[in-house]
């Protein structure tokens, strides 16, 4: 009996720690893409996973062009792969996009630009 209260007292904090990971933070946010108006603004950062992935939304504003939601998903090292989720639900890709050196917060695609502080 013991040791089943002690699994689940442990499956309960495990939880919590996985969900804690998932909540969004208050971040600052520029997005700037070809033909889209430059988003500069707040916006909510949630890491994916303990690799760098992350995802953000706008706040206060509904869209980063016609994105509500932008994945930047890391491929390898320096390199990620971006994707923007439109209102429709559609999961356009972005393209590649690579980890500025100048601005480890930025990721910069042959023709847009992600920065989330």
């Amino acid at each position: 009996m013991k040791r089943i209260a002690v699994l689940i007292v442990s499956i309960v904090m495990m939880q919590q720690l996985l969900l804690e990971d998932a909540v969004a933070r208050p971040a600052r946010c520029v997005v700037i893409g070809a033909g889209m108006t430059p988003y500069k603004g707040k916006c909510d950062f949630s890491a994916d996973d303990g690799g760098g992935s992350f995802s953000i939304t706008p706040v206060g504003k509904p869209a980063f062009g016609g994105a509500t939601q932008i994945s930047v998903a890391i491929v390898s090292p320096g390199v990620a792969e971006v994707r923007g989720l439109t209102r429709d639900g559609i999961n356009s890709r972005w393209g590649e996009a690579k980890r500025a050196k100048t601005d480890p917060a930025c990721w910069v695609g042959s023709d847009f630009k992600i920065c989330a502080y």
